[in-house]
């Protein structure tokens, strides 16, 4: 369980984040968990929009990372087959995503989701997280402030 400030900043998060971003479809943690254990589903395209440096310490499995807008939009193609391909965007909370998941809708793909409380969500919840192809614990945190939204246990010390 978070504690209450934690659960409020994110709350607050995704609150501008809606606001900043309307077009975007949220998709919740236990959502896309749900969806990548469904045997009966196809994988979306999951889209890692964090920084290198974030993506080589962990990240979702099978999670591709992507440095820039223009570099996803001009690669995408290659890894979708149609414009209603789904693919999921995350960053570390959501609002980096956020921004290249409207980028991806401006572009014409109609099943972009932004996963909601992002990877900071997604490890606070216990679900699991990849070096490469090896499950580990830790989580950059961003920066010292942001990491605080990172339960102790998974931040990474900056």
């Amino acid at each position: 369980m978070l504690p209450s400030w934690r659960r409020l900043t994110l709350n607050l998060l995704q609150f501008l984040i809606k606001l900043n971003f309307p077009q975007v479809k949220p998709l919740t943690t236990q959502e896309l968990d749900l969806w990548l254990k469904d045997p009966d589903k196809s994988d979306p395209l999951l889209i890692d929009a964090r920084h290198i440096e974030e993506y080589e310490l962990s990240h979702l499995k099978t999670a591709e990372l992507f440095t820039s807008v223009q570099d996803l939009l001009e690669d995408v193609t290659c890894h979708v087959s149609t414009l209603d391909t789904p693919i999921v965007v995350y960053c570390s909370i959501g609002y980096r995503s956020a921004d290249v998941a409207n980028s991806l809708v401006k572009a014409g793909f109609s099943r972009v989701f932004n996963l909601s409380g992002g990877i900071f969500q997604w490890v606070n919840e216990e679900k699991p997280v990849f070096q490469k192809n090896q499950l580990v614990k830790s989580v950059h945190p961003y920066n010292k402030l942001w990491g605080k939204l990172l339960k102790p246990e998974y931040r990474n010390s900056l």
